[in-house]
């Protein structure tokens, strides 16, 4: 008998990653950063292709070859209609975005752009995946991204810590309550007005 063999489809790391207040917190409790992405503009180092975001020369050296890895966003519904979509083009690396949401894409949205739209967190992580191929899947931090973390499907969280309390609003682990372990850090990098950290997640 001939034996069947099933091709491995290769699988990159999912990520989980966002800018963070000193007390844990993405944005405000209306949906805000305020002074959680100063960082983005205090340098002279173009980060972004148009030049609208200038940082230190070491948070370039981190967050743009980072940038280069990511082959799917996932992000949140939420975030989506905050951003509104970021006009159909991915932010910050990545080809594609996958949107994690019961409800359908918006009416006037452009099919062609490539955003997916996928009901609950396991179907949304095998979407990216498939979409990212060897490439890394970049999960938004937050409410989704908490979800994602607590179902045990994040390999390395990834944080920018900006030196701001912000006392109260949106959670960067979300609505996790119970303990997990990380190893590391195994990324310490100083930047100008942020610190960046990187840490793999305990099995």
């Amino acid at each position: 008998m001939f034996q069947e063999f099933k091709e491995e489809i290769p699988v990159g790391k999912a990520i989980m990653y966002n800018v963070v207040s000193v007390d844990g917190f993405v944005a405000d409790e209306n949906d805000q950063p305020g002074p959680l992405f100063d960082w983005y503009f205090n340098g002279d180092v173009p980060l972004d292709d148009n030049g609208w975001m200038t940082v230190s020369q070491a948070s370039y050296d981190h967050t743009r070859p980072y940038w280069g890895q990511i082959g799917t966003t996932i992000v949140g519904r939420h975030v989506f209609d905050l951003t509104n979509g970021w006009d159909g083009t991915p932010p910050g690396g990545g080809e594609h975005v996958v949107v994690v949401t019961h409800r359908p894409a918006p009416e006037d949205w452009d099919p062609e752009a490539p955003f997916h739209f996928v009901e609950g967190i396991e179907a949304a992580m095998a979407k990216a995946q498939e979409l990212a191929g060897d490439r890394v899947v970049n999960v938004a931090a937050g409410d989704v991204g908490g979800q994602v973390f607590a179902a045990g499907l994040i390999d390395e969280v990834r944080m920018d810590v900006a030196p701001v309390v912000l006392g109260s609003g949106k959670r960067f682990f979300g609505s996790v309550h119970a303990q997990h372990l990380l190893d590391g850090p195994d990324v310490v990098i100083q930047g100008n007005r942020v610190l960046h950290l990187s840490y793999r997640v305990r099995g």
